[in-house]
């Protein structure tokens, strides 16, 4: 094996190293019996960071405008106002407006509306942060696998 090869293999990660040996892993969402492709597929990680990032700024928006004029002040209450945006738009209507304009939502493991306390426990995990950077093979963070969703394309 020379350099480069070597160099690639790590750049890529064990998934392709393995897949390269001859492993199949199939696709993101083939073990939760989800399409492949279009709607009600795995969303990828682009458009679930975009969604994250559009909720963020939304939330800052609303903190600095109604309860702090301090930036830090204004960021600690945007992550309270996070957490009731998640939990409220996510446990009624399955979609935050940042998931919304992404084409996103969020879903239970047996394709049905995530129920409020999954959502509750769902929204104080991707708060923590933590559990949101740990992903399975289908994509999905530890939040989504410990509240029983999956974050899919509509």
């Amino acid at each position: 094996m020379d350099n480069r090869q070597a160099i690639g293999s790590w750049l890529s990660g064990p998934r392709a190293t393995a897949e390269e040996m001859g492993a199949d892993f199939g696709y993101r969402g083939e073990r939760l019996g989800l399409p492949k492709e279009g709607p009600g597929s795995v969303a990828s990680f682009g458009r679930r960071f975009g969604a994250l990032f559009l909720d963020w700024a939304l939330c800052l928006l609303i903190a600095y405008g109604l309860f702090a004029r301090d930036p830090q002040t204004a960021a600690n209450w945007a992550l309270g106002v996070l957490l009731l945006l998640h939990v409220v738009t996510v446990g009624t209507i399955g979609s935050t407006p940042g998931k919304r304009v992404f084409g996103l939502r969020v879903i239970s493991e047996g394709r049905d509306r995530l129920g409020l306390g999954w959502a509750v426990v769902r929204a104080v995990l991707l708060c923590l942060a933590v559990p949101a950077l740990i992903w399975d093979r289908d994509g999905r963070g530890l939040h989504d696998r410990l509240a029983r969703a999956v974050q899919v394309r509509i």
